[in-house]
């Protein structure tokens, strides 16, 4: 009997920490409840207030989908301020795509303030591309001046050289405004940057002489810019200035004073040859004396064995020779000690 009233005893207080359990879920479940919904509520009546019409079923699906929801009611709310006619699941669908909501919505309402035609699904295309959609509607509105060349680059001219090898260095400055149709596949301002600089070395170096260059630095200008750089680009190009010509040097000489140093080389080169040929030569011809001297006492003995040469005409000869000895002894002139 008093086993059977433990066993009871203990039940009812196993339901008792039961139900206490239960209530304390049910408290954090309601707190958390609370909590979203006064989250969902001034979101929805913020919303509401705006007449941006955020319903509290879409809160619930962001919340569900992870999405922040308020960057996405706060862009709705900025668009319908605006005038323009966006839905939640657009916004919801390009943020969701990894797209950059606020940054479209400023974009859209700063081309619509402009009169410059640009729809939703343009501009989520250039922002997921990777593009700054706000900065290009911006310089569409307000051109910008790019600096050719770029010195962040760590080049401060174009080097140019005309045709009398006068080196010139030149600085540009090109004004473009950036094309919305164009955006999507365009080059950047880096291509801009190159086929100017292109240009303009091919200008100068078309001039015949520097001086035209310097007394019309205009003619750059006009003859790069009917070239249509632009295309293919995300810019149009509305105007290219030069902004400073500076003369360098003068590579023409230096290329001919190489090339002079270079035919003395050669030409020191081509003497040195010919004075050793001509020294292999004389040593050659004097091989061929000292060889044929050596056989003069050969002959002699072979004149003498047959009788053609006698004593006395051999000491008429050694006479002879020593005359000769003694008169060039006397015409070469003494050293001075």
């Amino acid at each position: 009997m008093l086993n059977l009233t433990s066993v009871i005893l203990a039940a009812g207080e196993f339901q008792r920490a039961i139900i206490w359990v239960l209530g304390i879920i049910v408290l954090i479940v309601l707190i958390v409840g609370a909590g979203l919904v006064i989250a969902f509520f001034r979101l929805w009546l913020q919303a509401k207030m705006a007449h941006a019409d955020v319903k509290f079923s879409e809160l619930i699906g962001m919340w569900l989908r992870r999405v922040p929801r308020s960057p996405i009611v706060l862009s709705k709310i900025t668009a319908v301020q605006a005038g323009l006619t966006l839905t939640t699941r657009d916004l919801e669908s390009h943020y969701l795509a990894g797209g950059r909501v606020p940054n479209v919505v400023r974009a859209l309402i700063a081309a619509n303030r402009a009169n410059i035609d640009l729809t939703l699904k343009t501009a989520t295309a250039i922002d997921l591309a990777g593009r700054d959609i706000l900065d290009a509607v911006q310089t569409s509105v307000n051109p910008k001046v790019i600096d050719c060349p770029d010195p962040t680059k760590g080049k401060d001219t174009v080097d140019a050289v005309a045709q009398d090898g006068i080196q010139l260095k030149a600085k540009a400055r090109v004004t473009v405004r950036a094309n919305i149709e164009r955006l999507i596949g365009g080059a950047t301002q880096e291509t801009i940057i190159a086929r100017v600089g292109e240009g303009i070395v091919t200008t100068i170096g078309s001039a015949i002489t520097y001086k035209s260059v310097l007394e019309n630095p205009d003619n750059i200008s006009k003859s790069v810019l009917a070239k249509g750089l632009d295309a293919g680009t995300a810019f149009e190009i509305l105007s290219i200035d030069i902004a400073d010509v500076d003369v360098g040097k003068n590579v023409g000489a230096e290329l001919q004073a190489a090339q002079a140093e270079a035919d003395m080389r050669r030409a020191k080169a081509e003497a040195e040859k010919r004075r050793a040929m001509a020294v292999a030569r004389e040593q050659e011809m004097r091989a061929l004396v000292v060889e044929n001297e050596s056989k003069v006492p050969l002959a002699m003995a072979e004149a003498f064995r047959k009788g053609n040469l006698g004593v006395m005409d051999y000491y008429r000869m050694r006479n002879i020779m020593a005359d000769t000895d003694m008169r060039d002894s006397i015409a070469k002139p003494k050293k001075k000690e």
